[in-house]
């Protein structure tokens, strides 16, 4: 069963290059974790439409690169809205020496597996995310 991945850009102008590609990879990587796609958005934007919803709804008045936010779907599908800031992509990129798309790829991916279970409030969650990152990273040269 697949649902529907869609990309959009919030106060930001942005071309998504690869996106059917992206889609086989992130619908193989939540088939490949047991789960089943529902409707999920990608929606890309800068800083300032991130803060903005991050001081909104989480009370958090600083700078992140994602986040993301579940909301039921139909049986047992994920489904949720994750939001981007590119700016935040580009630098963090520049800081742990990446390729931007690599960088964004990532970030997306992490947004998925939050939406699947998994946290990184700990430092153990965090490794644990962060190889279940790598993995799957490794795995989109097979799409």
């Amino acid at each position: 069963m697949s649902g529907g991945i869609q990309f959009f850009t919030e106060n930001i102008n942005y071309l998504l290059r690869g996106k059917r590609k992206i889609r086989e990879w992130i619908l193989s990587t939540i088939e490949a974790e047991g789960e089943y796609c529902g409707h999920l958005n990608f929606i890309f934007c800068d800083d300032d439409f991130l803060l903005e919803l991050n001081c909104k709804y989480l009370q958090h008045n600083t700078l992140t690169d994602i986040l993301t936010f579940p909301f039921d779907g139909e049986g047992k599908s994920l489904n949720g809205d994750i939001y981007i800031s590119l700016p935040r992509i580009r630098e963090n990129a520049g800081i742990y020496e990446q390729k931007i798309e690599n960088e964004l790829h990532r970030v997306m991916l992490h947004g998925i597996l939050h939406l699947i279970g998994y946290n990184d409030t700990s430092e153990q969650e965090k490794r644990e995310m962060r190889a279940k990152e790598d993995y799957y990273l490794e795995r989109r040269r097979l799409i």
